[in-house]
């Protein structure tokens, strides 16, 4: 039972989480608020969706020993806090429900899985790097208004490197939170301690909801959620297969839906974090960050809006950070694996570019626009003269 304690899988299990929750759960509260939901119905949403990714999270990577993280749709939730509006609650479950069994439907056809052996590696890899390129940069946007606190990290981060010390990273966060603290910048004041309760809502079946809501949302989160979710294990040298993947997390949506669990789905930039070579350097050995994963998922459901408001409670410096540095390692081996075979090259660099630039066409993002033009390139670069 030792080697389930490790700290750097702990670490990387719970700022996979921290970054999780700070970088988009006001889009789900958005979203929630949209469709009219109450307090106590928002409170239901966060527990559902921090259960459901909970125990995705530990039974898929127990039993693939992958580092299978999973994780709400944040695209999704973005086109929820817009395609809500005016619907009413019954009706909007109803679209959850059908877009969950969708992804169910994917997964259990297989057509993913075929979709996906079709990528080459360096133009993965290369998803990977565009996606987690803006986080890499900001570690360094942040030293424009908290020099001290993320120079601080970054020595830390640098001699634990130097050390090849096995803790860096949660040395790093540790130290950043010891000089937030001292400088009076955590403010704990306006937290208090509440128990999240689900709140059932049945669902209704709207032919114009499902075609608004239901097909949209699947559409977003199989084009910018599961494809670069897909394609941060592949990149990463995991062949897990995609299909039960896939067809668990809708599954997972199907049957939470009614409580609040919009959609699941496979987590990418998170994902990278437990699969980085600080959370283990044993790759068979980061199932277990993805594990702790889940146990804070499930902590963080339990507890809901009280643990949204202890991360924002953080200086946003420190959380963008912790971010960057922990997935520094994992930025570089995907630019090295994108860019290694030469005649690839080119669509690996077209993918990294778009993907990137943060592109956004009828609503898909830009890792999933960048994969379509990087094997657009790839195909003219090996046509026949």
């Amino acid at each position: 039972m030792i080697r389930f304690f490790g700290l750097s899988h702990i670490s990387a299990g719970f700022i996979a989480v921290l970054v999780g929750y700070t970088s988009s759960a006001a889009i789900v509260f958005q979203a929630a608020s949209a469709a009219g939901a109450s307090a106590d119905h928002i409170s239901s949403w966060l527990l559902a969706l921090g259960c459901g990714m909970g125990v995705t999270c530990i039974g898929l990577s127990l039993y693939f020993r992958s580092p299978v993280l999973t994780a709400w749709s944040t695209p999704g939730a973005a086109l929820l806090a817009t395609a809500l509006v005016g619907v009413p609650m019954n009706e909007a479950v109803g679209a959850f429900v059908f877009a969950s069994v969708l992804l169910t439907i994917c997964g259990v056809s297989g057509w993913v899985e075929i979709l996906m052996k079709q990528i080459p590696k360096s133009v993965a890899a290369a998803m990977l790097a565009g996606v987690l390129l803006r986080f890499g940069l900001g570690v360094f946007v942040s030293l424009g208004s908290q020099l001290w606190l993320v120079a601080l990290m970054l020595l830390i981060y640098l001699v634990g490197r130097r050390m090849n010390s096995r803790y860096t990273i949660p040395l790093t966060f540790l130290g950043g939170l010891g000089w937030a603290a001292q400088c009076g910048l955590i403010h704990f004041e306006a937290v208090t301690l509440t128990l999240a309760r689900p709140v059932f809502v049945a669902p209704a079946f709207t032919l114009s909801t499902l075609i608004g809501v239901g097909i949209p949302l699947f559409i977003v989160t199989m084009a910018s959620q599961n494809v670069p979710g897909i394609a941060v294990l592949r990149a990463n040298g995991y062949q897990t297969p995609v299909s039960p993947l896939i067809g668990l997390t809708g599954l997972t949506g199907v049957l939470l839906a009614p409580f609040g669990g919009y959609q699941f789905n496979l987590a990418a930039i998170t994902a990278a974090i437990c699969m980085s070579p600080e959370a283990d350097s044993n790759p068979d050995r980061r199932y277990l960050a993805a594990v702790w994963a889940g146990v804070f998922y499930i902590i963080t459901g339990l507890l809901g809006a009280t643990v949204v408001s202890v991360f924002t409670a953080l200086p946003k410096e420190l959380v963008a950070a912790i971010a960057g540095i922990a997935l520094l390692g994992t930025i570089g081996n995907s630019l090295t694996g994108a860019l290694l075979d030469e005649r690839e090259r080119d669509a690996a660099l077209i993918t990294f570019l778009v993907t990137a630039s943060g592109l956004t066409l009828s609503g898909i993002g830009s890792a999933f626009w960048g994969l379509v033009l990087g094997l657009a390139v790839l195909r003219i670069t090996r046509c026949p003269k």
